[in-house]
């Protein structure tokens, strides 16, 4: 299995422990443990259909030799009415894994609609979409997920992938240069140095960056830059290191963002303002 899975399985897991608990006595007080039956997910608002993979990947851990029609894939556009897949297994598993496939699937799917809101207004320029790791604990693992199948682009998976030097970090080190310096020798110490990213919050940190420690850096955020200030800060940097503007942006203004041609915007408002889209899962046939 690959990383994503092995840390799927394990998100499943500790959800079924969460909602099962000691058993799922509703089921086991009236459904015979053979029984077998059908379930069809019922789409039920329009959007962007996000997570059909992950449903199957839970039913599977749940019951290897479920039967899974899929219909729809991650991705699509879905209209009111549509069916995404239909599932045959054991009424046990179907009702076991319902709610947390519903879950997953509901939440992925308003992120990746709302996402796919914003990487349409970023069509035709230059800017590529981020997210952040404003992402509800234990199941970023989908929220990014859900990003990616939207059309965006996932920043940096946790605090171990990417070494990003925010204002609190400056602050405590004492400096932008002293941060920059100790973050590129920890850095280059290790046996596969990660990026640095540093945040910076007026042309002044941008000047100094660009005069002392340019070499050293591999992307600079220009965080509550207004597009004009942004424009400022381009023309110092000068293409020679990636950039990010964050804070404030939304989808009423981003388009003022992409025309100053910054390299990427981050968006926290994607998972955590995103809205759940109504989806639904019911049994189609017993026998």
């Amino acid at each position: 299995m690959n990383s994503f899975d092995i840390a799927l399985a394990n998100l499943v897991e500790q959800a079924i422990k969460e909602d099962v608990g000691n058993g799922d006595h509703s089921t086991l007080s009236c459904i015979p443990k053979d029984l077998k039956g059908k379930a069809v997910l019922k789409i039920k608002e329009e959007g962007v259909l996000a997570g059909v993979s992950v449903a199957e990947k839970i039913f599977r851990q749940l019951e290897p030799g479920v039967i899974l029609s899929l219909f729809k894939q991650d991705g699509e556009q879905m209209s009111v009415g549509e069916i995404a897949f239909e599932i045959e297994a054991s009424v046990h598993t179907i009702l076991k894994g319902e709610r947390l496939v519903l879950n997953c699937m509901q939440r992925m799917s308003g992120i990746a609609t709302l996402t796919r809101q914003y990487t349409r207004i970023l069509e035709g320029y230059h800017t590529r979409l981020l997210d952040t790791r404003k992402t509800t604990p234990n199941f970023r693992l989908l929220e990014k997920e859900a990003v990616r199948i939207g059309g965006g682009t996932n920043h940096r998976f946790g605090l171990y992938d990417m070494i990003m030097l925010k204002d609190n970090h400056i602050d405590y080190c004492g400096g932008i240069i002293k941060a920059i310096e100790k973050a590129y020798a920890y850095s280059q110490a290790m046996s596969k140095p990660l990026k640095i990213e540093v945040e910076t919050r007026s042309l002044e940190d941008i000047n100094i960056i660009c005069n002392k420690a340019l070499d050293k850096v591999d992307r600079i955020m220009l965080d509550n830059f207004n597009p004009e200030q942004i424009k400022d800060a381009l023309a110092i940097i000068q293409g020679r290191v990636e950039t990010e503007a964050s804070g404030g942006i939304h989808l009423q203004n981003i388009v003022d963002y992409a025309k100053t041609g910054v390299d990427f915007v981050s968006v926290g408002g994607l998972i955590h303002q995103a809205r759940s889209l109504d989806l639904s899962l019911k049994a189609s046939f017993v026998k």
